[in-house]
């Protein structure tokens, strides 16, 4: 998932400062409980787990290893296991009694990233993605973590079976990375071969929050993902004589600056949107004039309408400056939008608070936080997207950054790692047990037996 910026941010030097200033509240925990003395012993084997999975990074569809390590662990909690669900997906179903359906979603896929941490357990793992480039491999997003603390809130939910009524349904998610991992499961049958969930929930590590701390966003939490191609003919020819020629050039930077008006001047300024032109390549030499422009845009959005608002102003402000700039018919531009997309992830309002008031309770109010929605992806919206209509959804975030690092960063010598740096490295003991235990609690908190 790309990095957890968002809007209403603070200037980053006081950000971190205050970061760092209240990051002491961690050292208390709210409520200690039984569930927290039962994953404090499961801890030891859980970072073992989480140092093994993180050497051992695999590509997006390509997570074999991983697949089967975790499967294999879940048949020993007792779980009904399928694995090959979306290609390299893993879903595992307990069914204890009458009550609702509780589904928890870990990913799996790392990154084509060099691991640069430093740590003891790093990455030396190798691969070729689809780039047929050889690059290593690295879990720069904290899916790691993910994992980790999956397995932790499997242990804990299995030996409390006396506890909770209903049916809980754990999958391991491929191919987050490049959006295509959820639904592959989906097309595989997840909501009509295994149960179909009345809640789905889910975390993601966080690069800018103090290691344990939890962020939520009720209602749009993470964007519309929109890849687009705008191929742009011209007429070439000598760049002595520009007037012999269309220059596709100058009309593919017309088209440029035209779609920033899409955000500015027909968005409203209440619905988050963005259009990044990341890559503009035409021409090979000094003194000649193309025959072709190539951009390559990312289009954010939260709402379906104004994704459409987005994505057709698109395709007219490219033919309408082709027109504008004398071309023909024939050579209009062409406007390519990659499908399947990933959807935007939206957090249930009223549960979501519902929700986290009770984190609230067990954690206690300084270690749980309203933070503002982001302009990244995460493929975890299509599950609500293709569910219920009364299915409820939640996503939250568990802070990783160490203390020693925000102390740092507010004294000015360091600067924090972003998610997909080749230099993060979470805390991960506090995400893992922070998450096993929030996961664990609101799963019993869903299905009480009665």
């Amino acid at each position: 998932m790309s990095r957890m910026a968002g809007r209403g941010e603070m200037p980053m030097k006081r950000l971190i400062a205050t970061l760092a200033a209240g990051a002491a509240v961690l050292a208390t925990p709210a409520m200690a409980d039984e569930l927290r003395e039962s994953l404090d012993d499961k801890m030891p084997a859980l970072m073992e787990l989480y140092k093994d999975l993180h050497a051992h990074p695999e590509l997006s569809f390509e997570e074999t290893r991983t697949a089967a390590k975790l499967a294999e662990l879940m048949r020993a909690e007792g779980f009904d296991v399928t694995e090959g669900v979306g290609q390299t997906g893993v879903v595992s179903v307990l069914r204890n009694g009458e009550g609702p359906t509780v589904m928890i979603r870990a990913d799996m896929d790392g990154l084509p990233v060099v691991e640069q941490t430093g740590l003891p357990y790093a990455s030396t793992q190798k691969a070729t993605p689809a780039s047929g480039v050889t690059t290593g491999v690295m879990h720069a997003c904290g899916h790691d973590t993910h994992m980790s603390a999956f397995i932790g809130a499997a242990r804990l939910l299995a030996e409390r079976k006396d506890e909770w009524s209903g049916t809980l349904v754990m999958i391991l998610q491929p191919a987050e990375e490049i959006g295509l991992g959820a639904l592959a499961m989906l097309e595989d049958g997840l909501y009509t071969r295994f149960p179909t969930p009345d809640y789905a929930i889910a975390f993601h590590d966080a690069a800018q929050f103090p290691a344990g701390t939890i962020g939520y966003s009720p209602g749009y939490a993470l964007a519309n993902v929109d890849s687009v191609d705008i191929v742009i003919p011209g007429v070439g020819g000598h760049g002595a004589y520009p007037h012999t020629t269309k220059d596709p050039i100058v009309l593919a930077s017309a088209v440029v600056m035209k779609l920033q008006t899409l955000v500015s001047r027909e968005s409203s300024p209440l619905d988050p949107a963005v259009i990044t032109v990341g890559s503009f390549h035409a021409g090979a030499k000094h003194n000649i004039i193309s025959d072709e422009a190539r951009l390559q845009l990312t289009v954010r959005s939260y709402s379906d309408e104004s994704r459409k608002l987005l994505l057709d102003g698109i395709a007219r402000v490219a033919r309408g400056e082709a027109i504008a700039a004398g071309m023909p018919e024939d050579k209009m531009p062409t406007v390519t939008v990659e499908d399947p997309y990933t959807p935007s992830t939206y957090n249930s309002p009223d549960y979501t608070e519902t929700a986290m008031t009770a984190m609230r309770a067990r954690f206690g109010v300084d270690r749980v936080m309203q933070v503002p929605s982001v302009m990244g992806g995460e493929d975890f919206g299509q599950f609500l997207r293709n569910g219920d209509d009364d299915m409820k959804s939640l996503i939250f975030w568990v802070g990783g950054v160490p203390q020693e690092r925000l102390d740092a960063a507010a004294r000015g010598e360091a600067s924090l790692p972003s998610l997909h740096s080749p230099f993060w490295a979470p805390d991960a003991e506090k995400v893992i047990a922070t998450a096993a235990e929030a996961l664990a609690a609101e799963s019993l908190r869903l299905m009480p037996r009665k």
